[in-house]
């Protein structure tokens, strides 16, 4: 079945959700827009409080850059087939310092001069990680430890496994996509070939 950026039980407004105000704005200033899948947690408080830490946590530590976070975050999702979170994350990419070009390269990283030997290594364990079954093995952690520390790989699988709950979240949801990250994919992808 198609996304088609539909939510199957019904949108939520941020009106609705004044307690709420700080972390929002919170997240507008990160994302650059409000994404409606806070707004569908927000009907169950303690579980948006939960995710939003831990989605803190994650985004917030510096071993790996947000560039490369966002690399992650993209081809897991694009792995999993989750197109909500591929425009948020194409988005995202490009907020933190990715080129249009490369971001619309990534299915073809192995090849492209744009990715550099280390993020090949992350982009090899995102995309086998984001699948399902699971594909990631051990020779992709053998290629990772030739370029990052533990803490590094750690970092870099808990970006895969926080997309891998939004992925199954917004999919299974059918949460509505957002005008920010559907008119940068519409208006800068799409011409490069993104599909």
């Amino acid at each position: 079945m198609e996304n088609n950026f539909t939510t199957f039980i019904g949108e939520d407004k941020r009106e609705s959700f004044k307690e709420f105000d700080q972390l929002f704005d919170g997240i507008e200033a990160f994302m650059g827009y409000l994404p409606n899948a806070h707004l569908t947690m927000a009907e169950k408080p303690k579980l948006l409080l939960a995710f939003s830490g831990l989605a803190t946590t994650i985004f917030q530590s510096d071993s790996l850059s947000m560039e490369l976070k966002q690399l992650i975050a993209l081809a897991s999702s694009i792995s999993s087939g989750c197109k909500y979170c591929q425009a948020h994350t194409s988005h995202g990419a490009a907020r933190a310092g990715t080129s249009e070009q490369k971001i619309a390269d990534i299915l073809k990283y192995n090849e492209s001069e744009n990715f550099s030997e280390d993020e090949r290594a992350v982009l090899d364990l995102a995309f086998a990680a984001g699948m399902v079954p699971n594909k990631a093995e051990q020779r992709h952690y053998d290629v990772l430890k030739r370029y990052f520390s533990k803490t590094q790989i750690i970092e870099i699988v808990s970006v895969i496994s926080l997309f891998g709950f939004l992925n199954r979240w917004n999919d299974t949801l059918g949460t509505a996509l957002e005008s920010v990250p559907k008119e940068f994919v519409e208006k800068k992808l799409k011409p490069l070939g993104w599909n």
